[in-house]
């Protein structure tokens, strides 16, 4: 199964890193919040860290527009603790989900079966559970989350957005 946009998001129950602990997490846990989730093929990788601390760096601005970010590979969540206590991600201030039975990176559609790690996705779930963007992209070149933030914005607002709109600029609706 591969999810689309407006459909339901696939449920999680798994083992992760939170706040320097293992805990698991579920799905339920962001119920009524918006959830920005992004999948990184693999801890003690040269592209991986320039994202997680970017999407670290840009948290608050997340959280201003009730949004939580997870990140997820199909490393462990002891992988994922050991990584934390290097110099490439020790800003990390979010939870990193741990896939290690591949399920869930597959129900999103981002798995590469033969390698067994998720290629570069995001995607953005409103707070009633629904995948409203999706983005799939190759394993060499890392995201924006200037961009999740511009695309999580136009979202929220509920109007028609033309292209590189931001917040503060005109809409196409009202």
């Amino acid at each position: 199964m591969s999810i689309q946009v407006g459909q339901k998001a696939p449920e999680f129950n798994l083992p992760a890193l939170v706040n320097g602990e293992i805990q698991n997490l579920k799905h339920t846990d962001y119920h009524g919040h918006w959830v920005v989730l992004f999948f990184y093929p693999a801890d003690f990788t040269f592209v991986c860290p320039t994202e997680i601390t970017e999407f670290a760096a840009k948290k608050e601005a997340f959280e201003k527009l009730n949004a939580v970010v997870l990140g997820c590979s199909t490393d462990s969540a002891y992988c994922h603790l050991a990584w934390s206590k290097t110099s490439a991600i020790e800003t990390l201030n979010y939870p990193l989900l741990a896939d290690q039975s591949h399920e869930f990176c597959r129900n999103y559609g981002v798995l590469l079966e033969e390698r067994g790690i998720a290629l570069r996705g995001c995607f953005i779930v409103d707070p009633e559970g629904k995948v409203r963007y999706q983005v799939v992209h190759d394993l060499s070149v890392g995201r924006s989350a200037d961009e999740i933030l511009r695309v999580l914005a136009a979202l929220q607002i509920g109007e028609l957005c033309p292209a590189s709109w931001r917040p503060g600029l005109k809409t196409l609706g009202k």
